[in-house]
């Protein structure tokens, strides 16, 4: 980080205690900090109903800690991971799909090819296309699901299905949902943390991992790896020259304490004591957050293996293929070192909802222009963290998910170079944690216009429910009372995958 503490300013008295340290370290923040080891201390880190302490698992886990890679804007399943050999015989000719078809932007024109060769991978022979070929690494971790089917053809209301598991807002990301659940493995750092595009935020922004009806404190974070504020607000900038640490700590300590006696005094308000728990958590993090993303202190043949051995020179004005390798490799391995420092789940986002020129995977225009280096940089990024993981003996209880809204059309738009919206069936893959690799749950129709199994598709509800599974929680015993109803990850729905599970 390019932003000093103001705490470097402080000439602390040595020897130090632990209470010392942190008064002195950072300013109000670890004046903050102080108050909260004080509270813990005093009261042996007793709950309260704003803030109930996690709930555990309810039988032995298998995974610990999850990452959920999401494809912004409908990965197309055609042209990465699901071969259809009749596509390719019948490129070209009129589509005709039995039945009459709602498509988002009538994008029912002739049938379209996938756009890159597909080459078996690994000891299980899975085909994958030339687009996502670094995936081949470590194909044989991999399950993948290709019977995935959605509720809507609408961008938002599908991100929100997959990342919430309702379509409408206002309800808990996954991440929000774990979090409350089994609690953190860490206290320096959030359990929750989420790294968008570098670009921006995909469709509903925050929504996605917001905790809602949650206790406050279990939202995702966001952090930016590898900019100069890579967590927003943690220091102050640098033209902020007359906050001196002592101006700081009397005002966080005074703020502290006024928020403290407001919140008595509102025991039923869970909202106070979430915001004082954020900043308490931001005093920890200007100790510990500085290290966990240095990803300069990485030796170089793990920045070889993500592919950031060599800083970016200068790139074009439209994406390539380095560029998305760079990016999406630098929250790969920001991941893996947020993950070993004990964060709970980590949400990395590919693609946001900025338009034009295309920056996501909503391939309406040219699946070739877009999808490319997209997928290309993906590939690489999340073949090097499955390869760092399992190197490290932290696989076997990461669990790993892949997913997207929703997939894009057999039939071609724009002159067979880009394809419609497919809610109607797309791919997840998981691996780690659990799973059994190199292997494939279900099927789509010749066509992979919807699922072989008309009768038996994947929802998002029974990922959910296989994720939570796989962490050691029942997924119908998951709920919190809100408006008076008990709600859930799952909703009213969800089926564990066991032939996903090791």
């Amino acid at each position: 980080m390019k932003h000093p503490s103001p705490f470097h300013q402080a000439q602390p008295r040595s020897p130090l205690s632990r209470r010392d340290f942190l008064w002195n370290a950072g300013g109000g923040l670890g004046g903050i900090a102080l108050a909260s080891l004080f509270q813990r201390e005093t009261l042996h880190a007793q709950s309260t109903p704003s803030a109930p302490a996690a709930i555990g698992t309810h039988h032995p886990a298998k995974a610990k800690r999850v990452v959920q890679f999401f494809m912004a804007g409908a990965a197309s399943h055609l042209d990465l991971f699901d071969y259809k050999p009749e596509l390719v015989k019948r490129h070209g000719q009129p589509s005709d799909f039995g039945e009459p078809v709602e498509a988002f932007q009538n994008g029912l024109g002739p049938w379209l090819r996938p756009v890159w060769d597909f080459h078996p991978h690994g000891q299980c022979g899975k085909l994958l296309s030339e687009a996502v070929s670094p995936l081949g690494a470590v194909m044989d971790e991999i399950a993948f699901i290709h019977n995935m089917v959605g509720k809507s053809g609408v961008h938002s209301a599908a991100t929100l299905l997959q990342s919430t598991g309702f379509q409408l807002p206002g309800f808990p990301g996954a991440g929000c949902w774990i979090s409350y659940g089994l609690g953190s493995l860490n206290e320096n750092l959030p359990s929750f943390v989420v790294l968008p595009d570098h670009r921006g935020m995909a469709s509903n922004g925050v929504k996605n991992w917001e905790s809602s009806f949650l206790p406050a404190h279990h939202s995702g974070t966001p952090i930016y790896p590898g900019t100069d504020s890579p967590i927003t607000d943690l220091f102050p900038h640098r033209s902020a020259h007359y906050i001196t640490p002592a101006s700081e700590t009397a005002t966080q300590a005074l703020l502290s304490q006024l928020n403290r006696s407001h919140a008595s005094q509102r025991p039923e308000d869970p909202r106070l004591e979430g915001r004082i728990r954020s900043y308490e958590m931001a005093a920890k993090m200007q100790l510990s957050a500085p290290d966990a993303l240095n990803l300069k202190a990485e030796p170089e043949h793990v920045l070889r293996l993500y592919g950031l051995e060599k800083g970016p020179q200068s790139w074009p004005a439209t994406i390539n293929e380095a560029e998305e390798t760079f990016h999406f490799s630098q929250k790969c391995l920001a991941a893996r070192r947020l993950l070993e420092r004990g964060v709970r789940f980590v949400q990395i986002w590919s693609g946001n909802d900025n338009g034009f020129p295309r920056r996501n995977w909503d391939s309406h225009e040219d699946i070739q222009r877009d999808h490319g280096p997209l997928a290309m940089g993906m590939a690489r990024g999340a073949a090097a963290l499955i390869q760092d993981l399992k190197q490290r003996g932290l696989l076997e209880d990461t669990l790993i998910l892949w997913t997207t809204e929703f997939g894009r059309m057999p039939s071609s738009q724009n002159g067979l170079k880009g394809r419609d919206h497919n809610p109607y069936v797309f791919t997840n893959w998981l691996c780690g944690g659990g799973i059994k690799g190199g292997i494939t749950h279900g099927e789509s129709d010749p066509w992979g216009y919807k699922p072989l199994d008309r009768k038996n598709p994947t929802e998002v509800y029974d990922v959910h429910a296989t994720l939570l599974h796989l962490l050691g929680i029942d997924h119908t015993r998951l709920t919190f009372r809100h408006n008076g109803i008990d709600r859930r990850l799952t909703d009213v729905h969800g089926h564990v995958l066991h032939p996903l599970l090791a």
